[in-house]
C-alpha cells in the first residue's frame, strides 16, 4: 500500500487489543468467573477465544462441556461488577494523540466492539467519549462481529460508502467483519491475520491515509 493512498472519511476501531492491551483484564475476569463456579483456570486457547468474543459467546465456549455449570456461570456473571477490571486495562501508546489529529482533519472515529455493558464504564473511566462519535457494542446489534452488522450500522449513521471507511483491528474476527462489510482493513500489531498492512503504533495511521493537515 502506497503512502497516503487511502482517502477515508472514517476509521472504525476495535477495543480490546487496539485501544487497550486488555489481555490481563480479560484473563482475570474469566478466571474469577471460573473460580467462582468451581472450574479450572483458562487454557491459552480459551484466553484467546474470550479475548475477542462477546461475554456470552465466551461463557458458552468455556462451559460447553458442562451445561449446568454454564448456567451457574451465567447467573454469577450477573453479579460481577465489571468496573473492578478496568484498572488492568492499559491504553495503547499515542492513541489519544492520533485521535486528536484525526478529528482535527475531519476524519470520523467510531468503535465496533464485542464488549457489552463494560464498554460504557471504559469510555467513562478513560474519558473517551469526546474522542469518538459513535460506539457500537454487541448489545446494539442482533449479530456481533464477525457479522458486518455493527459496521453497517456505523456506515448508515454517518452516511458513508464502503470505500470511505477503514477498520483497525487485531483479530481474525475483526478482519472477517471488515471483509464481510467490504471496507478497508489494517491490522494492529498482528501480522498473522493479514497479508496486507500492519501497524505497530497508532500514529502510523497518519502515514497511510490522506490527511492534509497532519502535523
Amino acid at each position: 500500500m502506497e503512502k497516503s493512498t487511502l482517502k477515508v472519511k472514517c476509521i472504525i476501531y476495535d477495543c480490546d487489543g487496539v485501544l487497550f492491551d486488555s489481555l490481563e483484564a480479560n484473563t482475570r475476569l474469566y478466571n474469577d468467573l471460573c473460580r467462582s463456579v468451581g472450574r479450572p483456570p483458562l487454557t491459552v486457547e480459551e484466553i484467546n477465544y474470550a479475548h475477542s468474543h462477546t461475554v456470552y459467546e465466551s461463557v458458552h465456549f468455556l462451559f460447553a462441556r458442562d451445561e449446568e455449570l454454564g448456567k451457574r456461570a451465567l447467573e454469577t456473571l450477573k453479579q460481577i461488577d465489571f468496573r473492578r477490571y478496568i484498572v488492568y486495562l492499559k491504553m495503547e501508546p499515542n492513541l489519544l494523540k492520533t485521535l486528536d489529529l484525526l478529528r482535527a482533519n475531519g476524519i470520523r472515529r467510531a468503535i465496533s466492539t464485542n464488549r457489552t455493558t463494560s464498554m460504557n464504564y471504559i469510555m467513562e473511566e478513560f474519558g473517551l467519549w469526546p474522542h469518538f462519535e459513535l460506539v457500537v457494542t454487541a448489545l446494539d446489534v442482533e449479530h456481533p462481529k464477525p457479522h458486518p452488522e455493527s459496521i453497517e450500522k456505523i456506515l448508515s449513521t454517518f452516511r458513508l460508502t464502503h470505500d470511505e471507511t477503514l477498520f483497525l483491528g487485531d483479530s481474525d474476527i475483526d478482519r472477517c467483519a471488515a471483509k464481510a462489510a467490504g471496507i478497508h482493513f489494517i491490522s494492529y500489531k498482528n501480522e498473522e491475520i493479514t497479508t496486507g498492512t500492519v501497524i505497530h503504533d497508532h500514529l502510523e495511521l497518519l502515514n497511510l491515509i490522506e490527511c492534509p493537515k497532519k502535523r
